[in-house]
């Protein structure tokens, strides 16, 4: 495994990912109950946006880079989970260390919920077991997405959010992410499952959507984001997240939230947002 989450740390799809989540985690803390979030492509935890590797690419400007000035309140509204993550890491002001998705979600949480953070790259795994070890709702775990959903699953709490973000570097990359939600699902069929995928000029989140489509669950939500037009060679144009089990009137906010993200990081016109019911709740 190659993938470095460093490199791409706070990039558009970042953005779309982690706001989301955030509204995803704030659903979750209205009922009294604990949860678990279990994040199977866990990464380091934080990143240095000037540091050596996002210095490499310098794909967080063009994402939460321009995120600086504020939206409309309503706007600002639903961005404030996301907002207060990245302020409480910055004290100083400006970005500088941006939050993962572990990092995100366990800010937001309260002492009563747990995580399970996975990391199978060896260098990262070690990284983020060192950034948690103070922590006790947290356990790291190291080993293959899909070992680590097959075991974990279904959490004690019998609630909880399963982020499921694989780089798809690989051929078979999205065949296996639907294996893991197939499963999931039989294991722990109430759980909210986000399924990240990359918008390219290529077949996979077009495989990714039809398999999952293909599950029939109700109520799972599709939300887009996109950039720039896409094209062979070109690498990632956009992102999506496939939500199954979304929690009540997400799809409502989320319908005002990423169109505002799109325009404001979309190359020129090309600022573009879906928010639609693959299958609608029942």
């Amino acid at each position: 495994m190659n993938y470095r989450h460093a490199y791409h740390a706070g990039n558009h799809a970042d953005v779309l990912k982690h706001a989301v989540l955030a509204r995803v985690i704030t659903h979750m803390m209205k009922k009294d109950k604990p949860f678990r979030v279990i994040d199977a492509h866990a990464g380091t935890g934080v990143y240095d946006l000037g540091g050596i590797e996002a210095g490499k690419t310098g794909e967080w400007e063009g994402g939460i880079g321009r995120l600086a000035e504020p939206f409309a309140a309503e706007v600002e509204a639903l961005l404030a989970p996301y907002r207060q993550v990245i302020a409480a890491l910055n004290p100083q002001g400006g970005v500088r260390i941006y939050p993962g998705s572990p990092e995100l979600a366990l800010r937001l949480m309260r002492d009563s919920d747990r995580m399970i953070a996975n990391e199978l790259h060896p260098q990262d795994a070690v990284t983020l077991e060192r950034h948690f070890i103070r922590d006790a709702r947290v356990e790291v775990t190291s080993m293959d997405a899909e070992t680590c959903l097959k075991s974990r699953l279904p959490p004690p709490e019998r609630r909880g959010v399963i982020l499921i973000d694989p780089p798809y570097e690989v051929k078979d990359e999205a065949e296996r992410t639907l294996r893991m939600l197939a499963h999931g699902l039989r294991r722990f069929a109430l759980g909210v499952f986000v399924v990240w995928y990359p918008l390219k000029a290529d077949r996979t989140a077009e495989t990714v959507l039809e398999g999952i489509a293909e599950l029939k669950i109700p109520g799972t939500l599709k939300v887009e984001l996109r950039v720039r037009e896409a094209f062979s060679g070109g690498g990632l144009a956009g992102s999506g997240l496939a939500i199954v089990n979304a929690p009540w009137r997400l799809d409502e906010e989320l319908s005002v939230l990423v169109p505002q993200l799109a325009a404001r990081l979309g190359l020129g016109s090309w600022g573009k947002a879906a928010v639609e019911w693959i299958n609608a709740p029942t």
